[in-house]
């Protein structure tokens, strides 16, 4: 598995298991909640920042949308995990292809990092219902870390865990602005964006993708 990589770090949601919008209706609830209401200005901006945030740790997404007002961001981050995990109670599915890729990978010899914003209770429930316990080397998320994306915390977390010294032998694939932003920071020395998830080409090319695929089953190839 060339060029050295020994760590591979996926994003979650988007990027390893389909989102069908199920991010964004679960952060319309928390917002209805909060009492932003639809067709205001309000939640306009609101919606408008959550999607250009995609990626983000969920908790700060709501601590920047409520400055100054703790309480109504963690109340609104707990609406936010419990209407996800409804959802994805009714539907969560891998990407097409992201099992074998990571299989792939593990049997090559590289570690595979799974990362995401959500908390710890909402992504061990969403590993449960895919059955992907034993998927993966590892999962990282903010709680571990200490700070979420764009920051490259999760990712050199996982590479401390392994022991991966140089970061130029770590690879990094995400759905959203934020996942590459984290995965240059880091020094990883691939960054892909995958299209099955939030953004679009343009959006990761500008966040600084060094590669923008399809899907992450294309990842493999990559970094063979």
């Amino acid at each position: 598995m060339g060029e050295g990589i020994e760590l591979v770090v996926l994003d979650m949601a988007g990027t390893t298991v389909r989102d069908d919008g199920l991010v964004e209706r679960a952060f319309d609830s928390a917002l209805d909640d909060a009492a932003v209401r639809v067709g205001t200005a309000e939640h306009q901006r609101a919606q408008r920042y959550v999607w250009e945030t995609m990626g983000q740790s969920k908790i700060e997404v709501f601590c920047a949308l409520f400055p100054g007002e703790p309480d109504r961001a963690r109340r609104a981050n707990a609406v936010f995990e419990r209407c996800y995990d409804d959802l994805v109670a009714r539907s969560c599915e891998p990407v097409d292809g992201a099992e074998n890729a990571i299989g792939s990978l593990r049997d090559a010899g590289v570690r595979v990092c799974l990362t995401t914003g959500f908390a710890r209770g909402t992504r061990e429930r969403l590993l449960e219902r895919l059955g992907w316990s034993d998927l993966v080397d590892l999962v990282v998320g903010v709680e571990e870390a200490g700070r979420g994306r764009p920051h490259p915390d999760m990712i050199q977390t996982a590479a401390r865990h392994f022991g991966v010294i140089d970061p130029r032998r770590v690879a990094v694939a995400g759905d959203t602005g934020y996942d590459v932003l984290a995965g240059t920071r880091s020094g990883a020395s691939v960054v892909a964006g995958v299209l099955t998830g939030a953004h679009d080409a343009r959006t990761l090319t500008e966040h600084g993708a060094t590669h923008v695929l399809e899907s992450v089953a294309d990842l493999p190839a990559v970094v063979s």
